[in-house]
């Protein structure tokens, strides 16, 4: 972006009218530039207003959940296209949920004594609780065809242990009649 505030007339000049009329071209030429980027802008899902959001969300396919925050809905619109290319991979799968802000997710596939076509989606119980609604969509949205999902809830316990050894000895005496 040109800075027009850097424009600067001679000191001789810097007086008076030729004062103002510099003042006026720099408010003229920013106004003129701003106007030029206006169409541009309306089109980036995270600054346009909100009329604009859902022709785009429509657009790219996203629907909005009932209670879904504004910024939260145009972080979705933003990324719909990077999502949809990720979604065939346990990567890019984990990297949806990055980019959405649900945090520390594991996916597992294919496990031993499950049936093969069950994933499951490692979360902890805040997540679920605070991104239920968003966990739902983005599986609704990305999650492979024929897959059934299921939660593993992890839970973070911090535990103290302290080791220490106890040197004795162990007698046995026997008394005898």
């Amino acid at each position: 972006m040109p800075d027009f505030t850097k424009l600067k007339l001679p000191f001789w000049m810097d007086k008076g009218e030729l004062a103002k009329l510099l003042s006026g071209c720099k408010k003229f030429w920013q106004w003129l530039y701003d106007w030029l980027l206006w169409p541009s802008k309306q089109f980036d899902p995270l600054t346009c207003p909100e009329a604009i959001l859902n022709l785009l969300a429509w657009e790219r396919d996203i629907t909005r959940f009932s209670s879904e925050p504004l910024d939260l809905f145009r972080k979705r619109v933003a990324y719909a296209w990077i999502n949809a290319r990720d979604a065939g991979s346990v990567e890019g799968f984990i990297e949806i949920f990055h980019r959405l802000g649900i945090g520390y997710v594991e996916l597992q596939e294919r496990q031993q004594g499950k049936d093969w076509d069950v994933i499951t989606i490692r979360v902890s119980d805040g997540q679920i609780a605070a991104n239920g609604a968003l966990l739902r969509e983005i599986i609704r949205q990305y999650g492979r065809t024929c897959r059934r999902y299921e939660y593993e809830v992890i839970t973070i316990n911090e535990l103290d242990v302290r080791a220490g050894w106890f040197t004795g000895d162990y007698v046995v005496y026997t008394a005898s009649k």
